[in-house]
């Protein structure tokens, strides 16, 4: 069930750091509107709907109804949330307004799927390593994807699927793709564990270090035989 992607708002007054303590303290968090041609509005939300929000992944990437008292909702997107550096509260919102029939860029969340039956997982006992978390994707509105799936089942150990691999929805391009200039990154990989790697490794210097003391013996044995 999809959650309603809703944001309450007030046209915020009074200005400066002043003001905006006196709002947090009133369990009220200070942000801004602005883009599409439009002034830049002060606002104010209701910081238990804004925490409420947050626990959903699709908040951070889809478009949200704004709506400011007294005015028609407006259709924007988080652009910038400031964090308390180590309670959990917010303490500034920036928005962006989307304007319909104009494409936008915003960055959604990559799913990837099969993880744990991946071939280098299940066959090669190796380990699912995430180059990147999200993409950033150019779309008019209508067209924003709510993630990006990744089926990586058959993906082996020591390889990886670049973004070039990725079959963008109807609609939707990678503004991160760009074939002038071989700009392919990475999104996901499969290694081998660490613990197995640094085993290799030493059974590696151990058999050169075998391989080292027979060479001095047989020249010593050479020696001896030229000496009698």
């Amino acid at each position: 069930m999809s959650v309603e992607l809703k944001l309450d708002a007030t046209v915020r007054e009074d200005q400066g750091k002043g003001a905006s303590r006196r709002l947090r303290r009133a369990k009220q968090i200070p942000g801004i509107l602005y883009g599409a041609g439009k002034k830049p509005v002060s606002l104010t939300f209701d910081e238990e709907q804004v925490l409420r929000l947050m626990r959903e992944e699709t908040f951070f990437s889809q478009i949200l109804d704004v709506k400011v008292k007294g005015k028609r909702v407006e259709k924007a997107i988080l652009k910038d949330l400031q964090r308390h550096p180590f309670k959990p509260l917010v303490s500034h919102m920036d928005l962006l307004r989307i304007k319909a029939g104009e494409k936008m860029r915003q960055t959604v969340p990559i799913h990837y799927l099969n993880q744990e039956d991946a071939v280098g997982v299940k066959l090669g006992g190796g380990l699912v390593h995430h180059d990147a978390i999200e993409i950033e994707v150019e779309c008019l509105p209508d067209d924003l994807p709510e993630a990006i799936d990744v089926d990586i089942a058959e993906l082996e150990l020591g390889s990886s699927i670049h973004l070039s691999e990725i079959h963008a929805p109807e609609g939707v391009v990678f503004p991160g793709l760009d074939p002038d200039t071989d700009h392919d990154p990475v999104l996901v990989s499969i290694h081998a564990p660490r613990k197995a790697v640094e085993e290799d490794t030493e059974e590696e210097a151990g058999e050169s270090d075998a391989g080292d003391t027979g060479g001095g013996d047989e020249s010593e044995g050479d020696s001896g035989e030229a000496e009698s």
